[in-house]
């Protein structure tokens, strides 16, 4: 009994993965994996950054009291907005009128530890889910979107059809860490490194992975033969697609758990060999 539990484990024993989250967050991803006997490589497709001015932030922050509902989308969002609130001198409290959507548990998580209450989390763990849940309960409504500089116009788009007054406010900006360049094309020429599986946890990490391997607007098959993409779900699927990749292994749960799952799952069902 004790032998079979040691190979759940290391399920992933002999698989080499490469994990392209930003560096402060590769960590979850990494550790899980290493845990089910997988070598990772950790090379960062995206790097966050501050944005170039607050002002939007700030000034949002600060009229809290006007609105109605907080949207949070990201982790990154949740760390960025309450770094401005200590900087602008806000608690809590300040936040205890406004109804607050998280896009999924991990975001639900980083807002519920930090001392303020999550109303909505979606079904699924996407934007089309957040409109979803929120469309019926918006209308004459303020809403205040804290999210990346660059992201999908799904929710304040959908949103203001469903008659509510929606702001969106610039958190943080992910861009292309070119460092990762010269490492990603060593890993993948290097036999001994060459990853069978690469992860992809968001459609940005998708497009900057293909500007690191200095490959225009899409990969050729033959730089990614012997390699699977896995994806945390179908946002990131569909830019895969659109940039000429496959999505060889795809979340059933849109979350790192069950982007971890799923390539166990596909190792399991022979779709990479060790």
């Amino acid at each position: 009994m004790k032998e079979n539990t040691n190979s759940t484990k290391l399920l992933l024993r002999g698989i080499r993965v490469l994990v392209g989250r930003a560096r402060h967050q590769a960590g979850a991803l990494s550790t899980e994996l290493k845990k089910q006997g997988a070598e990772v490589l950790e090379i960062p497709f995206i790097e966050i950054r501050k944005p170039k001015s607050f002002l939007a932030l700030d000034s949002a922050l600060n009229n809290l009291a006007s609105y109605d509902w907080l949207i949070l989308t990201s982790v990154n969002g949740v760390e960025a907005m309450w770094e401005r609130m200590k900087k602008t001198r806000l608690t809590k409290r300040s936040l205890t009128h406004v109804r607050i959507a998280a896009i999924g548990p991990a975001t639900k998580k980083a807002i519920e530890q930090r001392g303020a209450t999550v109303a909505v989390v979606p079904k699924e763990y996407v934007a089309e889910s957040v409109v979803q849940s929120l469309k019926d309960e918006v209308n004459g409504k303020r809403i205040l979107l804290v999210r990346a500089k660059v992201a999908r116009d799904v929710i304040p788009r959908e949103l203001r059809k469903a008659g509510a007054d929606v702001d969106v406010v610039e958190a943080y900006e992910t861009v292309v860490p070119r460092s990762s360049g010269a490492r990603l094309r060593t890993a993948l020429k290097d036999a001994n490194r060459r990853p069978q599986i690469v992860t992809f946890t968001s459609s940005s990490t998708v497009k900057n992975f293909v500007t690191l391997l200095g490959s225009g607007r899409q990969v050729t098959p033959t730089k990614l033969r012997g390699m699977r993409t896995a994806s945390i779900g179908p946002v990131t699927s569909s830019t895969l697609r659109e940039l000429g990749l496959p999505v060889d292994i795809e979340a059933g749960e849109f979350t790192i758990p069950g982007l971890i799952a799923a390539i166990g799952s596909a190792v399991s069902a022979g779709l990479c060999s060790g």
